[in-house]
């Protein structure tokens, strides 16, 4: 990757794909290129933004230009230097179950830490939920490893959308501990990887820790026990369209508990209600952060990678925690454990800690998303109901 100078809105770098050098801008906290040609080519879309130097653009990951590699946020995939293992056929065994063991060393180095960006991919139904207050949980990927996936074309391999729509949403956010995220092997969670075709919803689990791709290999993560995560700071809810355009719809303001919209007018119709509502309060959820200032507890507001504080809506209040945990209520119901995500007079809604098809049958549990199994239960028939607090250091 060669330098050839900087200017507003254009192109800073010189990559290579197929021996053709052509000119790129970083994007993505540097984890991908948008590149540029004068002339349509495989993989390339039609610029969208007016009178554009270069009529045809595409995306790359980082990873694809041997010398951006220093200074990238995250680490990318790293694999041993052999004879018999190349790119190829590490895609190969990631999509084959019988090869997580052998798979391991390489998934191992798709690292989250405090700060990682995380992204989960939703649907216009999602969406809305999560404009009135749903929780992040399931399945999700460091933001770093889909940089270049920027299409729903390109998207439909973790979204599961066979018919490619115009637009695919997600919620992006920074982690804030590596304990808050599981890798979905088939060991801890052979009952996603075996789950019947009719009780699943979404692609399948393979069980090697990476999605199921005909071409890319994407390491994957699910919330810890599939529980609910809350939002930190910042938490933003993004479109991207048909020729690659990301929009950041809405930013989550923990002091507010309220997303706020920060696209324009123009960006309207990508909404599936079409909505034009500046601000979304959402109620507090039964999972939570909290913590302590001089040994009092309060409920806290998270900011990865370094603020952790005090939940205040006047700045003087927000003071700096001495330590943080994740409140989650947790139950036992007919020998499944569950976590508990809403409660509504004497019942309570459930989602199974470790589903498998027994579970699912024994329970009436219903699949609401991929990996997540959910069913009401009457509060008297549950035992060992608590809340579990997950400590942090900081």
């Amino acid at each position: 990757m060669t330098v050839i100078g900087h200017a507003e809105g254009s192109a800073t770098h010189s990559v290579t794909i197929d021996g053709v050098a052509y000119p790129a801008e970083e994007i993505a906290q540097g984890a991908a290129y948008e590149v540029y040609a004068t002339q349509p080519a495989p993989g390339f879309l039609p610029n969208p933004r007016p009178g554009a130097k270069w009529p045809y653009r595409r995306f790359v990951h980082a990873t694809e230009v041997t010398s951006a590699l220093d200074g990238l946020e995250d680490e990318p995939l790293l694999m041993p230097v052999t004879r018999a293992l190349d790119w190829a056929t590490v895609h190969r065994l990631s999509q084959t179950p019988a090869a997580a063991g052998a798979l391991a060393p390489i998934r191992r180095t798709a690292v989250v830490r405090r700060g990682t960006r995380m992204i989960k991919f939703l649907s216009g139904r999602q969406l809305h939920g999560y404009l009135k207050g749903w929780p992040i949980s399931g399945f999700c990927y460091r933001a770093f490893d889909v940089a270049h996936l920027r299409t729903p074309e390109d998207l439909a391999i973790l979204t599961g959308e066979h018919n490619t729509a115009d637009v695919v949403f997600a919620v992006r956010w920074r982690a804030v501990d590596a304990h808050d995220y599981d890798v979905p092997l088939a060991g801890a969670y052979a009952g996603l990887v075996t789950m019947p075709p009719h009780d699943r919803l979404g692609p399948p689990v393979i069980g090697t820790g990476f999605a199921p791709s005909g071409k890319h290999i994407v390491p994957e993560f699910v919330t810890a026990d599939l529980a609910e995560l809350p939002l930190p700071a910042n938490t933003s809810l993004v479109a991207y369209t048909r020729d690659g355009t990301e929009v950041t719809l809405y930013t989550y303001l923990p002091e507010q508990r309220a997303w706020s919209r920060m696209h324009g007018p123009q960006w309207r119709h990508l909404l599936p209600d079409q909505s034009d509502q500046e601000y979304f309060p959402i109620e507090p959820g039964l999972t939570r952060y909290v913590g302590t200032y001089r040994d009092n507890l309060f409920e806290a507001i998270v900011d990865p990678p370094g603020e952790f504080r005090v939940a205040a809506k006047t700045r003087a209040a927000r003071y700096p925690l001495d330590s943080l945990a994740r409140r989650v209520p947790r139950a036992t119901w007919r020998e499944a454990r569950c976590t508990v995500i809403r409660q509504e007079g004497d019942w309570l809604r459930l989602r199974l800690s470790r589903p498998d098809g027994d579970q699912v049958a024994r329970l009436g549990a219903h699949c609401v998303e991929r990996g997540l199994y959910e069913a009401w239960a009457p509060a008297t028939e549950v035992s060992d109901a608590h809340e579990s607090d997950s400590w942090y250091t900081i």
